[in-house]
């Protein structure tokens, strides 16, 4: 599988896994020239920007320890595009998730981390 095939998957796999978790989806893989996110999702009255994460070892370090200082910026100025794109959604409250997935496709592990990181501190 390509690497692009292998995001594909675990990205599936991550909102199924989130699905269960009673999410929605919003969009998918939205794209600016900031960056990408790979799920919006709805929990409640909640946008959700999710972070999908493969790690085939823990040896880089687990899916949130990936997403450092820049990608957090990345997300959030992409997400603010994203809000300013659809503004009926800017008025709901937000949060980042991070989803690290592991495991085989048969036997997938996920680390779901609500309110992965503060938007405004990862601004700085």
């Amino acid at each position: 599988m390509s690497a692009r095939e292998i995001g594909i998957h675990w990205e599936e796999a991550a909102f199924a896994h989130l699905r269960t978790g009673g999410l929605t989806l919003v969009a998918r893989n939205f794209h600016c020239r900031f960056g990408e996110i790979d799920l919006i999702l709805r929990d409640g009255d909640t946008i959700v920007f999710a972070e999908v994460r493969y790690r085939n070892a823990n040896a880089h370090g687990d899916g949130i320890a990936s997403v450092g200082a820049a990608k957090r910026g990345k997300l959030v100025r992409t997400a603010q595009t994203w809000l300013q794109q659809n503004p009926r959604e800017a008025s709901r409250p937000c949060r980042f998730d991070v989803i690290g997935c592991g495991g085989t496709p048969s036997s997938p592990r996920f680390e779901w981390t609500r309110n992965a990181f503060d938007a405004f501190a990862s601004e700085t």
